[in-house]
């Protein structure tokens, strides 16, 4: 059985039919206010890359990746993770420029998730990506972009929430910054989790910053993939649910790798191999753009504004017989 939790005495504030049309609206809405926040437009992308052409984004290194062969031109295809490193070669391919930007729609099978509330195999998210100039790779660069994200999430609850009144989620639409190092100094004690969970419940919208290099404990406060996030300039952007009573991570983001941040980090990981991949070698040669860019979680946004206790009251997923069983029974509808 999955890791499930019930909060006590839930129900939907919605009916079935209405949590279909609000999740329509909630992504017509935040879409366009991402968009015009950023300066992106939409483009198509894919849900597969050839597997030995190093675009397949690894997350922490140890998820597999859903692979087929495809006969007809002697390829092997893997299901994209996430669009992290192709969007940045769509950007230059595409002829983008300087303060312009993408976003699309991403669709992921994460076959080793481990499913909870907000956890499921399935995965849809917004990825987007933005050119941007060398002087801009900074944190305070960094912490623009996250406030008009959640600038932008808070205009589309505000919508939505007027279409459906018995929507009573608050968002804090204030952002507390900090890094993972002043996270682990002010609770040296508790885990990286726990750490985000006692800040999160305090503060309602965190963003951490500064995420997958070495602590001063010798610890990670999260793994991150050595090739497209510069560990010093990226973050997670976290809420707080009242119905979970928990902590749900919308979005991972960051300023992008350059050359000299790519080859640190591929050291550190011990990742040099990499380096024999196109992409890896345009961003070494400085052949790609500099960017910013993330992916933003789509049913996770949505569970959060309407007030779902489960991620599989907006998604349609796969879940165990037990899940089922104890989600009916206590009032959770699993699309």
């Amino acid at each position: 059985m999955s890791k499930l939790y019930i909060p006590e005495n839930y129900s939907c504030p919605l009916t079935r039919n209405e949590v279909q049309h609000a999740i329509e609206q909630i992504k017509l809405s935040f879409q366009q206010y991402l968009g015009a926040a950023l300066n992106l437009i939409r483009v198509s992308a894919p849900l597969f890359v050839p597997e030995d052409s190093g675009l397949n984004d690894d997350l922490s290194g140890v998820e597999r990746a859903v692979s087929f062969d495809i006969p007809d031109i002697n390829t092997q295809a893997q299901v994209v993770h996430s669009l992290a490193k192709w969007k940045r070669m769509a950007l230059h391919a595409y002829g983008f420029s300087k303060d312009e930007g993408l976003f699309t729609d991403m669709n992921a099978i994460r076959r080793d998730e481990v499913l909870d509330n907000i956890h499921s195999v399935y995965v849809d998210q917004w990825d987007w990506e933005k050119i941007i100039s060398r002087e801009e790779r900074n944190l305070e660069y960094l912490k623009n972009v996250v406030e008009r994200i959640v600038s932008a999430i808070c205009l589309a609850h505000k919508a939505v929430k007027l279409l459906f009144p018995a929507i009573k989620v608050e968002l804090c639409e204030k952002v507390t910054f900090i890094t993972a190092q002043e996270l682990e100094d002010l609770y040296p004690a508790l885990t990286p989790e726990e750490r985000e969970y006692e800040f999160t419940k305090a503060h309602k919208t965190v963003f951490i910053m500064q995420i997958g290099d070495t602590l001063a404990s010798g610890i990670r406060h999260g793994s991150r993939a050595p090739d497209y996030d510069d560990w010093a300039l990226n973050g997670d952007l976290l809420c707080w649910s009242d119905v979970l009573g928990n902590v749900i991570e919308l979005s991972s983001m960051g300023i992008r790798v350059d050359s000299a941040s790519l080859q640190t980090q591929l050291e550190k990981a011990d990742c040099n191999h990499r380096l024999k991949y196109k992409y890896h070698q345009q961003i070494v040669n400085d052949e790609l753009p500099l960017t910013i860019g993330g992916g933003i979680g789509q049913s996770r946004l949505c569970m959060l504004m309407l007030g779902c206790a489960h991620i599989g009251e907006v998604q349609s997923s796969i879940w165990d017989r037990e899940t089922r069983k104890a989600c009916k029974e206590n009032g959770i509808f699993l699309l």
